[in-house]
Protein backbone atom coordinates (compact mmCIF):
# COMPACT_ATOMS: atom_id res chain seq x y z
CA UNK A 1 0.00 0.00 0.00
CA UNK A 2 1.38 3.41 -0.92
CA UNK A 3 0.22 6.70 -0.02
CA UNK A 4 0.36 9.60 -2.39
CA UNK A 5 -0.03 13.14 -0.94
CA UNK A 6 -3.43 15.04 -2.43
CA UNK A 7 -2.05 18.15 -4.46
CA UNK A 8 -2.08 21.58 -2.40
CA UNK A 9 -4.96 22.89 -4.33
CA UNK A 10 -6.18 20.36 -6.39
CA UNK A 11 -9.46 21.52 -7.89
CA UNK A 12 -11.79 19.00 -9.22
CA UNK A 13 -15.31 20.13 -10.78
CA UNK A 14 -18.81 17.73 -11.82
CA UNK A 15 -19.56 18.60 -14.92
CA UNK A 16 -23.17 17.64 -14.69
CA UNK A 17 -24.99 17.45 -11.10
CA UNK A 18 -24.59 14.12 -9.33
CA UNK A 19 -26.87 11.66 -10.54
CA UNK A 20 -27.40 9.97 -7.54
CA UNK A 21 -28.96 13.19 -6.21
CA UNK A 22 -31.80 13.27 -8.85
CA UNK A 23 -34.05 10.20 -7.79
CA UNK A 24 -33.86 9.31 -11.01
CA UNK A 25 -33.03 5.61 -12.31
CA UNK A 26 -29.83 5.64 -14.53
CA UNK A 27 -27.80 2.74 -16.25
CA UNK A 28 -24.61 0.86 -14.27
CA UNK A 29 -21.68 1.99 -15.36
CA UNK A 30 -20.00 -0.81 -17.80
CA UNK A 31 -17.33 -2.52 -16.78
CA UNK A 32 -15.36 -1.08 -19.78
CA UNK A 33 -15.92 1.91 -18.21
CA UNK A 34 -15.05 1.20 -14.72
CA UNK A 35 -11.57 -0.36 -15.62
CA UNK A 36 -11.06 2.78 -17.82
CA UNK A 37 -12.21 5.24 -15.47
CA UNK A 38 -8.75 7.73 -15.80
CA UNK A 39 -10.07 7.87 -19.68
CA UNK A 40 -12.95 10.46 -18.13
CA UNK A 41 -11.09 12.48 -16.87
CA UNK A 42 -9.60 15.49 -18.67
CA UNK A 43 -6.89 18.03 -17.05
CA UNK A 44 -5.80 20.95 -18.17
CA UNK A 45 -2.94 23.12 -16.75
CA UNK A 46 -3.22 25.97 -14.66
CA UNK A 47 -0.45 28.93 -13.61
CA UNK A 48 0.18 26.67 -11.25
CA UNK A 49 1.04 23.56 -13.45
CA UNK A 50 -2.02 22.13 -11.41
CA UNK A 51 -4.70 19.60 -12.85
CA UNK A 52 -8.22 20.49 -12.68
CA UNK A 53 -10.42 17.25 -13.97
CA UNK A 54 -13.87 17.32 -14.56
CA UNK A 55 -15.93 13.82 -14.42
CA UNK A 56 -19.84 13.20 -13.69
CA UNK A 57 -20.33 10.61 -11.09
CA UNK A 58 -21.52 7.61 -13.38
CA UNK A 59 -22.22 4.59 -11.04
CA UNK A 60 -25.61 5.46 -9.99
CA UNK A 61 -27.01 1.37 -9.60
CA UNK A 62 -30.80 0.36 -9.87
CA UNK A 63 -32.47 0.33 -6.37
CA UNK A 64 -32.42 -3.51 -5.27
CA UNK A 65 -34.51 -2.72 -2.18
CA UNK A 66 -35.68 -6.20 -0.01
CA UNK A 67 -38.56 -5.79 1.73
CA UNK A 68 -37.38 -7.12 4.89
CA UNK A 69 -36.72 -5.74 8.17
CA UNK A 70 -33.31 -4.33 7.27
CA UNK A 71 -34.03 -0.82 6.61
CA UNK A 72 -32.81 2.62 6.86
CA UNK A 73 -34.63 4.16 9.71
CA UNK A 74 -35.40 7.84 10.55
CA UNK A 75 -36.24 8.85 14.43
CA UNK A 76 -38.59 11.64 14.53
CA UNK A 77 -39.25 13.30 17.53
CA UNK A 78 -42.81 14.88 16.42
CA UNK A 79 -42.99 17.52 18.94
CA UNK A 80 -40.00 19.55 16.90
CA UNK A 81 -40.31 17.96 12.89
CA UNK A 82 -42.80 19.83 11.34
CA UNK A 83 -45.82 21.99 12.22
CA UNK A 84 -48.90 21.85 9.83
CA UNK A 85 -51.42 23.41 11.83
CA UNK A 86 -49.51 26.71 12.77
CA UNK A 87 -49.99 26.08 16.87
CA UNK A 88 -46.26 26.05 17.20
CA UNK A 89 -46.04 21.98 17.84
CA UNK A 90 -45.27 19.57 15.49
CA UNK A 91 -47.96 16.78 14.55
CA UNK A 92 -48.55 13.83 12.73
CA UNK A 93 -50.49 15.41 9.48
CA UNK A 94 -46.60 17.62 9.30
CA UNK A 95 -44.47 14.84 9.25
CA UNK A 96 -47.11 12.68 6.36
CA UNK A 97 -46.37 16.42 4.66
CA UNK A 98 -42.87 15.38 4.78
CA UNK A 99 -42.75 11.79 3.72
CA UNK A 100 -41.60 12.57 -0.01
CA UNK A 101 -38.64 14.37 1.84
CA UNK A 102 -38.09 11.23 4.16
CA UNK A 103 -38.78 8.75 0.43
CA UNK A 104 -36.13 10.64 -1.06
CA UNK A 105 -33.71 11.06 1.10
CA UNK A 106 -33.58 7.15 1.33
CA UNK A 107 -35.07 6.22 4.13
CA UNK A 108 -37.45 3.16 4.43
CA UNK A 109 -38.47 2.97 7.83
CA UNK A 110 -39.47 5.54 10.70
CA UNK A 111 -39.18 5.09 14.16
CA UNK A 112 -41.53 7.85 16.23
CA UNK A 113 -40.57 8.73 19.62
CA UNK A 114 -43.74 8.36 21.81
CA UNK A 115 -47.16 9.59 19.93
CA UNK A 116 -49.43 8.32 23.34
CA UNK A 117 -51.12 11.36 25.71
CA UNK A 118 -48.23 12.53 28.32
CA UNK A 119 -48.10 15.19 30.20
CA UNK A 120 -44.98 16.01 29.46
CA UNK A 121 -43.23 17.44 26.46
CA UNK A 122 -41.33 14.04 25.68
CA UNK A 123 -44.26 11.46 26.67
CA UNK A 124 -42.07 8.90 27.90
CA UNK A 125 -44.72 9.00 30.53
CA UNK A 126 -48.22 7.52 29.09
CA UNK A 127 -51.92 8.64 30.21
CA UNK A 128 -53.60 6.59 27.92
CA UNK A 129 -51.82 3.54 25.81
CA UNK A 130 -54.81 3.27 23.02
CA UNK A 131 -54.71 6.85 21.94
CA UNK A 132 -53.44 10.05 20.39
CA UNK A 133 -51.63 13.04 22.38
CA UNK A 134 -54.03 15.71 21.12
CA UNK A 135 -51.09 18.04 20.74
CA UNK A 136 -50.39 15.37 17.68
CA UNK A 137 -53.20 15.28 16.44
CA UNK A 138 -55.96 12.01 16.29
CA UNK A 139 -56.17 8.44 16.02
CA UNK A 140 -57.28 9.30 12.02
CA UNK A 141 -54.40 11.50 11.66
CA UNK A 142 -52.52 8.46 12.64
CA UNK A 143 -54.16 6.55 10.54
CA UNK A 144 -53.46 8.37 7.17
CA UNK A 145 -50.28 8.76 8.20
CA UNK A 146 -49.72 4.98 8.64
CA UNK A 147 -51.44 4.26 4.84
CA UNK A 148 -49.04 7.12 3.23
CA UNK A 149 -46.16 5.56 4.69
CA UNK A 150 -46.89 1.81 3.26
CA UNK A 151 -48.08 3.19 0.02
CA UNK A 152 -44.09 4.47 -0.21
CA UNK A 153 -42.99 1.30 1.39
CA UNK A 154 -41.88 2.86 4.40
CA UNK A 155 -42.26 0.86 7.54
CA UNK A 156 -43.11 2.60 10.80
CA UNK A 157 -42.24 1.30 14.34
CA UNK A 158 -43.38 3.25 17.40
CA UNK A 159 -42.30 3.77 20.67
CA UNK A 160 -43.91 1.29 23.37
CA UNK A 161 -43.25 2.20 26.98
CA UNK A 162 -43.84 -0.54 29.30
CA UNK A 163 -41.47 -0.03 32.33
CA UNK A 164 -43.40 2.58 33.25
CA UNK A 165 -46.56 4.64 33.12
CA UNK A 166 -47.73 7.96 33.73
CA UNK A 167 -48.48 9.02 37.47
CA UNK A 168 -51.61 10.15 36.07
CA UNK A 169 -52.57 7.04 34.37
CA UNK A 170 -56.02 5.94 35.19
CA UNK A 171 -54.63 2.43 36.73
CA UNK A 172 -52.02 4.01 39.13
CA UNK A 173 -54.78 6.87 40.35
CA UNK A 174 -57.00 3.77 41.13
CA UNK A 175 -54.18 2.15 42.76
CA UNK A 176 -53.33 5.16 44.71
CA UNK A 177 -56.70 6.11 45.40
CA UNK A 178 -57.26 2.28 46.93
CA UNK A 179 -54.41 2.17 49.53
CA UNK A 180 -55.76 5.61 51.16
CA UNK A 181 -58.90 3.61 52.12
CA UNK A 182 -56.93 1.00 54.01
CA UNK A 183 -56.09 0.93 57.34
CA UNK A 184 -53.41 0.93 59.24
CA UNK A 185 -51.27 -2.37 58.43
CA UNK A 186 -53.97 -3.75 56.32
CA UNK A 187 -53.05 -5.50 53.52
CA UNK A 188 -53.92 -4.60 49.61
CA UNK A 189 -56.60 -7.10 48.00
CA UNK A 190 -56.31 -7.50 44.64
CA UNK A 191 -59.99 -8.18 44.39
CA UNK A 192 -61.01 -5.18 45.50
CA UNK A 193 -58.87 -2.97 43.27
CA UNK A 194 -56.42 -4.88 40.69
CA UNK A 195 -54.76 -1.74 39.81
CA UNK A 196 -52.49 -2.57 43.25
CA UNK A 197 -50.66 -5.42 41.54
CA UNK A 198 -49.87 -3.45 38.37
CA UNK A 199 -46.97 -1.16 40.23
CA UNK A 200 -44.52 -2.15 42.50
CA UNK A 201 -45.84 -0.31 46.30
CA UNK A 202 -43.77 -1.03 49.59
CA UNK A 203 -44.22 -0.43 53.15
CA UNK A 204 -41.11 1.02 53.27
CA UNK A 205 -39.03 2.92 50.95
CA UNK A 206 -36.49 0.50 49.63
CA UNK A 207 -34.12 3.15 48.10
CA UNK A 208 -34.15 6.71 46.63
CA UNK A 209 -36.02 5.24 43.76
CA UNK A 210 -39.61 4.48 45.50
CA UNK A 211 -41.74 7.64 46.91
CA UNK A 212 -44.56 8.13 49.22
CA UNK A 213 -47.99 7.25 47.95
CA UNK A 214 -49.51 10.61 49.37
CA UNK A 215 -52.13 10.36 52.50
CA UNK A 216 -50.86 6.60 52.85
CA UNK A 217 -48.23 4.60 54.63
CA UNK A 218 -47.52 2.98 51.08
CA UNK A 219 -44.25 3.78 48.82
CA UNK A 220 -43.83 3.07 44.61
CA UNK A 221 -40.98 2.59 42.27
CA UNK A 222 -40.23 5.28 40.46
CA UNK A 223 -36.83 4.34 39.02
CA UNK A 224 -36.37 7.59 36.59
CA UNK A 225 -38.71 10.26 38.00
CA UNK A 226 -41.30 10.50 40.42
CA UNK A 227 -43.97 11.00 37.92
CA UNK A 228 -42.86 7.54 36.39
CA UNK A 229 -44.34 5.29 38.48
CA UNK A 230 -42.51 1.60 37.33
CA UNK A 231 -45.06 -1.41 36.17
CA UNK A 232 -45.24 -4.65 37.51
CA UNK A 233 -44.20 -6.65 34.47
CA UNK A 234 -44.32 -9.77 36.89
CA UNK A 235 -48.11 -9.26 36.75
CA UNK A 236 -50.14 -11.48 34.89
CA UNK A 237 -52.23 -8.72 34.47
CA UNK A 238 -50.08 -6.24 33.40
CA UNK A 239 -48.61 -8.60 30.61
CA UNK A 240 -52.36 -9.06 29.31
CA UNK A 241 -52.85 -5.53 29.77
CA UNK A 242 -49.32 -5.20 27.31
CA UNK A 243 -50.41 -7.81 25.01
CA UNK A 244 -53.77 -6.10 24.31
CA UNK A 245 -52.42 -2.66 23.89
CA UNK A 246 -49.62 -4.34 20.99
CA UNK A 247 -52.57 -5.87 19.34
CA UNK A 248 -54.63 -2.63 19.33
CA UNK A 249 -51.37 -0.89 17.68
CA UNK A 250 -50.27 -3.80 15.65
CA UNK A 251 -53.91 -4.24 13.93
CA UNK A 252 -54.47 -0.89 13.11
CA UNK A 253 -51.06 -1.37 10.45
CA UNK A 254 -47.58 -0.57 13.22
CA UNK A 255 -44.96 -2.57 11.83
CA UNK A 256 -42.90 -3.16 15.04
CA UNK A 257 -41.95 -1.21 18.44
CA UNK A 258 -39.10 0.78 19.93
CA UNK A 259 -39.07 -1.43 23.71
CA UNK A 260 -37.73 1.87 25.70
CA UNK A 261 -35.64 1.33 28.76
CA UNK A 262 -35.59 -2.64 28.24
CA UNK A 263 -33.03 -3.43 30.77
CA UNK A 264 -34.93 -1.30 33.41
CA UNK A 265 -37.88 -4.00 33.53
CA UNK A 266 -36.19 -5.54 36.63
CA UNK A 267 -34.08 -3.71 37.99
CA UNK A 268 -32.34 -6.68 39.37
CA UNK A 269 -33.03 -9.74 37.01
CA UNK A 270 -31.72 -9.71 33.78
CA UNK A 271 -33.78 -12.96 32.91
CA UNK A 272 -37.21 -11.47 33.70
CA UNK A 273 -36.17 -8.44 31.46
CA UNK A 274 -35.54 -11.04 28.75
CA UNK A 275 -38.63 -13.12 29.43
CA UNK A 276 -40.73 -9.73 28.79
CA UNK A 277 -39.23 -9.34 25.61
CA UNK A 278 -39.25 -12.74 24.23
CA UNK A 279 -43.21 -13.06 24.98
CA UNK A 280 -44.14 -10.10 23.47
CA UNK A 281 -42.09 -10.63 20.93
CA UNK A 282 -43.56 -13.93 20.03
CA UNK A 283 -47.11 -12.72 20.98
CA UNK A 284 -46.82 -9.49 18.21
CA UNK A 285 -44.87 -12.44 15.72
CA UNK A 286 -48.01 -14.12 15.86
CA UNK A 287 -50.49 -11.40 15.04
CA UNK A 288 -48.02 -10.36 12.21
CA UNK A 289 -45.16 -12.34 11.31
CA UNK A 290 -43.13 -9.45 9.55
CA UNK A 291 -43.49 -7.42 13.19
CA UNK A 292 -40.61 -6.04 14.44
CA UNK A 293 -39.04 -5.24 17.55
CA UNK A 294 -35.41 -2.91 18.57
CA UNK A 295 -34.56 -2.64 22.07
CA UNK A 296 -33.04 -0.11 24.30
CA UNK A 297 -30.01 -1.70 26.21
CA UNK A 298 -28.04 1.01 27.45
CA UNK A 299 -25.30 -1.18 28.11
CA UNK A 300 -21.61 -2.59 27.42
CA UNK A 301 -21.49 -5.29 24.66
CA UNK A 302 -21.62 -8.43 27.11
CA UNK A 303 -24.87 -7.28 28.16
CA UNK A 304 -26.25 -6.88 24.56
CA UNK A 305 -24.99 -9.79 23.98
CA UNK A 306 -26.95 -11.55 26.63
CA UNK A 307 -30.21 -10.09 25.75
CA UNK A 308 -29.93 -11.36 22.60
CA UNK A 309 -30.90 -14.62 24.23
CA UNK A 310 -34.36 -13.57 24.20
CA UNK A 311 -34.49 -14.31 20.54
CA UNK A 312 -35.49 -10.47 19.48
CA UNK A 313 -34.47 -9.01 16.47
CA UNK A 314 -31.89 -6.01 17.35
CA UNK A 315 -30.73 -4.27 20.38
CA UNK A 316 -29.36 -0.62 19.51
CA UNK A 317 -25.55 -0.60 19.36
CA UNK A 318 -24.74 1.90 21.70
CA UNK A 319 -20.82 0.89 22.57
CA UNK A 320 -20.50 2.20 19.25
CA UNK A 321 -22.18 5.00 19.27
CA UNK A 322 -21.59 8.64 20.42
CA UNK A 323 -18.53 10.20 21.15
CA UNK A 324 -17.27 7.37 22.73
CA UNK A 325 -18.54 4.62 20.29
CA UNK A 326 -15.78 3.51 17.35
CA UNK A 327 -17.78 5.42 14.22
CA UNK A 328 -17.31 9.20 15.58
CA UNK A 329 -13.77 8.43 16.73
CA UNK A 330 -12.90 7.48 13.28
CA UNK A 331 -14.79 9.94 11.35
CA UNK A 332 -12.69 12.25 13.48
CA UNK A 333 -9.72 10.10 12.93
CA UNK A 334 -8.66 9.56 16.80
CA UNK A 335 -9.52 5.85 15.17
CA UNK A 336 -8.35 4.02 12.67
CA UNK A 337 -10.47 2.07 9.97
CA UNK A 338 -8.78 -0.96 10.18
CA UNK A 339 -9.88 -1.24 14.02
CA UNK A 340 -13.23 -0.12 12.79
CA UNK A 341 -13.77 -3.23 10.58
CA UNK A 342 -12.29 -5.27 13.39
CA UNK A 343 -15.02 -4.19 15.47
CA UNK A 344 -17.79 -4.55 12.78
CA UNK A 345 -16.03 -8.36 12.52
CA UNK A 346 -16.50 -8.69 15.69
CA UNK A 347 -19.80 -7.64 16.50
CA UNK A 348 -20.83 -10.04 13.47
CA UNK A 349 -19.37 -12.87 15.39
CA UNK A 350 -20.66 -12.28 19.26
CA UNK A 351 -23.82 -11.21 18.17
CA UNK A 352 -24.63 -14.05 15.65
CA UNK A 353 -23.40 -16.23 18.11
CA UNK A 354 -26.06 -15.77 21.04
CA UNK A 355 -28.68 -15.06 18.43
CA UNK A 356 -28.37 -15.94 15.09
CA UNK A 357 -31.30 -14.25 13.47
CA UNK A 358 -29.90 -10.74 14.56
CA UNK A 359 -30.27 -7.63 12.86
CA UNK A 360 -27.57 -5.29 14.73
CA UNK A 361 -29.61 -1.51 15.12
CA UNK A 362 -26.72 1.30 14.41
CA UNK A 363 -26.98 4.87 14.87
CA UNK A 364 -24.22 7.96 15.44
CA UNK A 365 -26.42 9.40 18.66
CA UNK A 366 -29.97 9.58 19.76
CA UNK A 367 -32.48 12.21 21.33
CA UNK A 368 -30.50 10.48 24.68
CA UNK A 369 -26.67 12.10 23.14
CA UNK A 370 -25.58 15.02 22.40
CA UNK A 371 -26.16 15.27 18.71
CA UNK A 372 -23.11 14.25 16.48
CA UNK A 373 -22.23 17.53 15.05
CA UNK A 374 -21.16 19.01 18.22
CA UNK A 375 -18.93 15.44 18.79
CA UNK A 376 -17.27 16.17 15.75
CA UNK A 377 -16.93 20.32 16.11
CA UNK A 378 -19.34 21.19 13.36
CA UNK A 379 -16.71 19.85 10.65
CA UNK A 380 -18.80 18.77 7.52
CA UNK A 381 -15.79 16.16 6.11
CA UNK A 382 -15.61 14.72 9.71
CA UNK A 383 -19.54 14.86 9.62
CA UNK A 384 -20.26 13.54 5.98
CA UNK A 385 -17.15 10.54 7.10
CA UNK A 386 -19.24 9.37 10.09
CA UNK A 387 -22.67 9.29 8.05
CA UNK A 388 -20.36 6.99 5.20
CA UNK A 389 -19.17 4.61 8.07
CA UNK A 390 -22.56 4.70 9.41
CA UNK A 391 -24.32 3.86 6.17
CA UNK A 392 -21.76 0.96 5.24
CA UNK A 393 -22.94 -1.33 8.52
CA UNK A 394 -24.47 -4.35 8.55
CA UNK A 395 -27.76 -4.35 9.73
CA UNK A 396 -30.34 -1.41 10.17
CA UNK A 397 -29.24 1.80 10.78
CA UNK A 398 -30.92 5.18 12.74
CA UNK A 399 -30.79 8.34 11.93
CA UNK A 400 -32.10 11.05 14.17
CA UNK A 401 -33.91 13.84 12.56
CA UNK A 402 -32.00 16.57 11.26
CA UNK A 403 -28.62 15.02 11.76
CA UNK A 404 -28.50 15.12 7.92
CA UNK A 405 -28.23 18.44 8.00
CA UNK A 406 -25.81 18.99 11.01
CA UNK A 407 -27.63 20.32 13.66
CA UNK A 408 -26.60 20.97 17.01
CA UNK A 409 -27.79 20.19 20.64
CA UNK A 410 -25.52 23.41 22.16
CA UNK A 411 -26.43 23.89 25.83
CA UNK A 412 -27.16 21.73 28.67
CA UNK A 413 -30.86 20.43 29.03
CA UNK A 414 -32.24 17.58 27.39
CA UNK A 415 -34.26 19.63 25.68
CA UNK A 416 -31.39 21.10 23.12
CA UNK A 417 -31.26 17.61 21.60
CA UNK A 418 -34.71 17.89 20.62
CA UNK A 419 -34.94 21.13 18.81
CA UNK A 420 -37.18 22.50 16.08
CA UNK A 421 -35.70 20.44 12.67
CA UNK A 422 -34.26 23.64 10.43
CA UNK A 423 -36.12 23.60 7.21
CA UNK A 424 -35.19 26.92 6.38
CA UNK A 425 -33.37 30.19 7.79
CA UNK A 426 -36.03 32.32 5.58
CA UNK A 427 -39.11 30.52 5.49
CA UNK A 428 -40.95 29.89 8.65
CA UNK A 429 -43.95 27.65 7.14
CA UNK A 430 -43.86 24.43 9.49
CA UNK A 431 -40.66 25.12 11.96
CA UNK A 432 -41.56 24.57 14.91
CA UNK A 433 -41.11 26.47 18.18
CA UNK A 434 -37.87 24.56 20.98
CA UNK A 435 -39.83 22.26 23.65
CA UNK A 436 -39.79 24.97 26.71
CA UNK A 437 -37.24 23.76 28.59
CA UNK A 438 -34.35 24.45 25.84
CA UNK A 439 -31.44 26.67 27.28
CA UNK A 440 -29.96 27.79 23.73
CA UNK A 441 -31.16 28.81 20.59
CA UNK A 442 -28.33 27.71 18.11
CA UNK A 443 -29.29 24.91 15.92
CA UNK A 444 -26.58 24.15 13.87
CA UNK A 445 -23.24 26.04 12.05
CA UNK A 446 -24.61 24.55 8.78
CA UNK A 447 -26.84 25.83 6.15
CA UNK A 448 -30.86 24.99 6.82
CA UNK A 449 -31.87 21.93 4.56
CA UNK A 450 -33.71 24.16 1.63
CA UNK A 451 -30.16 25.23 1.21
CA UNK A 452 -28.40 22.15 1.59
CA UNK A 453 -30.55 20.54 -1.12
CA UNK A 454 -29.36 23.12 -3.48
CA UNK A 455 -25.97 22.36 -2.98
CA UNK A 456 -24.79 19.14 -4.62
CA UNK A 457 -21.78 18.90 -2.04
CA UNK A 458 -23.57 19.34 1.53
CA UNK A 459 -24.33 17.04 3.84
CA UNK A 460 -27.80 16.60 3.10
CA UNK A 461 -26.61 15.15 -0.13
CA UNK A 462 -24.04 13.07 0.70
CA UNK A 463 -26.68 11.47 3.02
CA UNK A 464 -28.96 11.06 -0.22
CA UNK A 465 -26.04 9.32 -1.96
CA UNK A 466 -24.99 7.21 1.26
CA UNK A 467 -28.81 5.87 1.42
CA UNK A 468 -29.27 5.27 -2.16
CA UNK A 469 -26.01 2.70 -2.37
CA UNK A 470 -27.52 1.29 0.46
CA UNK A 471 -30.52 0.51 -1.45
CA UNK A 472 -28.78 -0.69 -4.31
CA UNK A 473 -26.46 -3.19 -2.74
CA UNK A 474 -28.69 -5.68 -0.32
CA UNK A 475 -25.15 -7.09 0.64
CA UNK A 476 -24.54 -4.17 2.73
CA UNK A 477 -26.59 -4.83 5.08
CA UNK A 478 -26.91 -7.99 5.20
CA UNK A 479 -23.67 -9.86 3.93
CA UNK A 480 -21.04 -11.22 5.73
CA UNK A 481 -18.22 -9.59 6.59
CA UNK A 482 -14.58 -10.95 5.92
CA UNK A 483 -11.85 -8.29 5.92
CA UNK A 484 -9.01 -7.93 3.30
CA UNK A 485 -5.91 -8.45 5.81
CA UNK A 486 -3.53 -7.10 3.79
CA UNK A 487 -5.06 -3.87 2.62
CA UNK A 488 -6.31 -3.05 6.45
CA UNK A 489 -3.42 -0.71 7.50
CA UNK A 490 -4.16 1.99 10.50
CA UNK A 491 -6.82 4.43 8.42
CA UNK A 492 -7.08 2.25 5.22
CA UNK A 493 -9.05 -1.14 5.62
CA UNK A 494 -11.01 -3.51 2.71
CA UNK A 495 -13.47 -6.09 3.58
CA UNK A 496 -15.49 -8.17 1.67
CA UNK A 497 -19.90 -8.50 2.02
CA UNK A 498 -21.05 -11.99 1.40
CA UNK A 499 -25.03 -12.16 0.65
CA UNK A 500 -26.70 -15.22 -1.44
CA UNK A 501 -24.05 -15.79 -3.15
CA UNK A 502 -23.06 -12.64 -4.23
CA UNK A 503 -20.15 -10.42 -3.01
CA UNK A 504 -19.23 -7.03 -2.59
CA UNK A 505 -15.83 -5.00 -1.46
CA UNK A 506 -16.29 -2.24 0.61
CA UNK A 507 -12.68 0.00 1.20
CA UNK A 508 -12.14 2.98 3.50
CA UNK A 509 -9.77 5.72 3.53
CA UNK A 510 -10.38 7.55 6.71
CA UNK A 511 -7.09 9.48 6.09
CA UNK A 512 -7.19 13.16 5.40
CA UNK A 513 -4.96 12.69 2.56
CA UNK A 514 -5.53 10.81 -0.13
CA UNK A 515 -4.00 7.40 -0.90
CA UNK A 516 -3.30 4.59 -3.75
CA UNK A 517 -4.10 0.95 -2.73
CA UNK A 518 -2.82 -1.61 -4.83
CA UNK A 519 -5.47 -4.22 -5.23
CA UNK A 520 -3.85 -6.78 -7.23
CA UNK A 521 -3.27 -10.71 -5.58
CA UNK A 522 -6.23 -9.43 -2.94
CA UNK A 523 -10.21 -10.73 -3.00
CA UNK A 524 -10.70 -7.60 -4.83
CA UNK A 525 -8.81 -8.13 -7.50
CA UNK A 526 -11.28 -9.36 -10.32
CA UNK A 527 -13.93 -6.41 -8.86
CA UNK A 528 -14.65 -3.01 -10.35
CA UNK A 529 -16.16 0.49 -8.95
CA UNK A 530 -19.79 0.29 -8.14
CA UNK A 531 -20.50 3.09 -6.43
CA UNK A 532 -18.09 5.64 -3.71
CA UNK A 533 -18.70 8.10 -1.09
CA UNK A 534 -16.53 11.53 -1.26
CA UNK A 535 -16.67 14.64 0.99
CA UNK A 536 -16.53 16.69 -2.06
CA UNK A 537 -16.19 16.56 -6.03
CA UNK A 538 -13.12 14.47 -5.52
CA UNK A 539 -13.37 11.02 -7.72
CA UNK A 540 -12.53 7.36 -6.74
CA UNK A 541 -10.67 5.85 -10.02
CA UNK A 542 -9.54 2.38 -10.63
CA UNK A 543 -6.91 1.44 -13.24
CA UNK A 544 -4.48 -1.45 -13.36
CA UNK A 545 -5.50 -2.80 -10.04
CA UNK A 546 -4.75 0.37 -8.56
CA UNK A 547 -7.48 2.43 -6.60
CA UNK A 548 -7.21 5.72 -5.84
CA UNK A 549 -8.92 6.93 -2.86
CA UNK A 550 -9.22 10.71 -2.31
CA UNK A 551 -9.25 11.56 1.63
CA UNK A 552 -11.80 10.62 3.77
CA UNK A 553 -13.34 8.48 1.01
CA UNK A 554 -14.99 4.62 1.06
CA UNK A 555 -15.15 2.98 -2.64
CA UNK A 556 -17.97 -0.17 -2.72
CA UNK A 557 -16.47 -2.51 -5.77
CA UNK A 558 -18.22 -5.65 -7.00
Amino acid sequence: MMRMKKLPCLLLVCAFLISSFSGCGKASMTEEKANDAFVNVTSTETEETEAVQTISYEYEQDLNVIEDNYRNYYEVFVYSFYDSDGDGIGDLNGLTQKLDYIQEMGFNGIWLMPIMPSPTYHKYDVIDYYDIDPQYGTLTDFQTLLSECHKRGIRLIIDMVINHSSSKHEWFLEACKYLKTLESGQEPNVDECPYVDYYHFATEQIDGTYYRVPGTDYFYEGSFWSEMPDLNLESDAVRTEIENIAKYWIDMGVDGFRMDAAMHYSETDVEENIDVLNRLFQYCKEINPEFYMVSEVWAAKNTIETYYQSQTPSFFNFPNSSAEGILEKTAMGTAGAAKLVQTMLDDQQRYSAAYEDYIDASFLTNHDQVRVANNLQSNAENLKMACGLLSMLNGSIYVYYGEEIGMKSSGTADENKRKAMYWSSTDSTGITKNPSGADSKECSSLDALDVQQEDKNSLLNYYKRAMRIRNENPEIARGTIALVEELCVDKQAAITKTYEGSVIGIVYNTDKESVEININGTDLAEMNIRGYLTSGEDVVTLKDGKLFLPAQSICILK
